[in-house]
């Protein structure tokens, strides 16, 4: 996916401001829907639509990769669960799949770089394969630059085919046992962070772990250095080819004026790319949830997203963003079906 020279297009101002004349018309103390209020004028915009239509066709799709920092004491599992996950997604076990489900979603999962040998999943699985997991970025590159760009020019490529399948919101999701590793690595070179300000528990580490997986995370900002620059040089770097993928996803959903419903760290942390290399990308973005990844809401505040649900949910795979679809559904049909106070006290 070639990088976009101009700054991508806005949601549409004029369906925000009817939005926002409508909410502020409803039969309903002023503000008294809260964040159900604004998460209704942000979906009116980006559908160009005011009331906002009906979420009928929501595409979730799993970017599945090992990462080479998991060989070296970073995670509270093996890397061998990242492909037992994958079998799970794909047998409806997955707790994204569960929700998906429940919520009407469909679910389509994509082996970039398992850490598996060729055949390992059915063939739509890995048909964009990129590699076998991914360089240990503290000590190595995760990607060579062409890696980069495949994997960059995958994302978009499904993004195209879920849109042109119909989707009319995408929610990304992630598997890769070790992945909040080059999240917070991404979300700190992405903000002038240190390693201490973004390192979590991830999948739940103890305190020696962690303290271990924060010098991992300095070692990789610092051998990366002023490449993390540009945001193309700081996936090869500090990235993964699962991640690199699911910021071309994200770049791509906004430049075709397609909303996204982002999930946890690993997602803000794409989505921080993403802004960085299609300028724009952001305002086509909500936050499902919140993580208690520490890097995730510094990710969200710079940003500007206040994420829908803060349920202390860390199971990563696009689970909390859809968790929160209903939410932002309630969000729609309220403004779309509540009376208006003029009707209201007019009749």
């Amino acid at each position: 996916m070639p990088r976009p020279s101009t700054r991508l297009a806005a949601p549409s101002e004029r369906a925000r401001t009817l939005a926002a004349e409508r909410l502020a018309g409803l039969a309903t103390p002023a503000g008294a829907l809260g964040s159900l209020g604004d998460a209704a004028v942000w979906l009116s915009a980006v559908q160009d639509a005011c009331p906002p239509r009906p979420l009928d066709t929501v595409r979730v799709v799993v970017f599945a990769g090992d990462h080479g920092v998991t060989a070296h004491g970073v995670s509270a599992y093996p890397q061998e669960i990242t492909a037992l996950m994958v079998r799970q997604f794909l047998s409806g076990g997955a707790g994204v799949a569960v929700l998906a489900r429940q919520h009407g979603a469909t679910l389509r999962v994509l082996d970039l770089g398992v850490d598996v040998e060729p055949g390992a999943f059915p063939a739509e699985v890995g048909a964009h394969k990129v590699r076998r997991s991914s360089g240990a970025i503290h000590v190595e590159d995760a990607l060579t630059p062409a890696e980069t760009a495949q994997a960059l020019a995958v994302g978009a490529a499904v993004a195209a085919e879920e849109i042109a399948a119909g989707a009319d919101l995408l929610i990304p999701g992630d598997m890769g046992i070790g992945n909040t590793t080059p999240s917070a690595a991404l979300i700190a070179a992405s903000l002038g962070l240190d390693s201490r300000d973004v390192t979590g528990r991830g999948s739940g580490v103890d305190e020696v772990t962690l303290a271990h997986k924060e010098q991992v995370v300095a070692q990789a900002l610092a051998r990366a250095g002023e490449r993390v620059a540009d945001p193309v040089d700081r996936l090869t770097a500090l990235g993964s080819a699962d991640l690199a993928a699911q910021v071309g996803f994200l770049a791509e959903a906004a430049r075709s004026g397609v909303p996204v419903l982002l999930d946890g760290v690993i997602s803000v942390a794409c989505a921080l790319v993403a802004e960085d290399y299609a300028p724009g990308s952001s305002a086509w973005f909500a936050a499902g949830h919140r993580s208690p990844e520490p890097a995730q809401s510094l990710a969200l505040s710079k940003l500007g997203l206040e994420p829908l649900l803060d349920l202390g949910m860390r199971l990563g795979e696009g689970s909390g963003a859809v968790a929160a679809l209903p939410v932002l559904r309630s969000a729609g049909a309220l403004l779309t079906e509540m009376s208006l106070l003029a009707d209201v006290l007019g009749s």
